[in-house]
């Protein structure tokens, strides 16, 4: 649903602002997705919500949360050296 809905924006956005204000959001949309927290805690990704505007709206995973996204922690210095290649 999500990627229909950029392409559908994006198409209007081009068809009113001209080529380079889609490829601007693109742009901005893709250095939103390179900030990441430390492998061990779950990043919320709010600047991704905030550029889509979805920041304002409550859904499903909102209230009925995924289980991947519990609380639980692993062990920072083991995932990190996973992360890094070291295991």
């Amino acid at each position: 649903f999500q990627l229909n809905q950029d392409k559908t924006n994006f198409a209007t956005l081009r068809n009113i602002q001209g080529l380079h204000a889609p490829l601007k959001i693109q742009m901005e949309f893709r250095a939103v997705k390179q900030v990441q927290r430390l492998p061990f805690l779950h990043s919320s990704n709010i600047a991704l919500d905030t550029l889509r505007g979805n920041d304002e709206c409550i859904g499903f995973e909102d209230i009925l949360n995924d289980p991947s996204q519990s609380e639980v922690m692993g062990e920072p210095h083991v995932m990190m050296e996973y992360k890094l290649g070291l295991l």
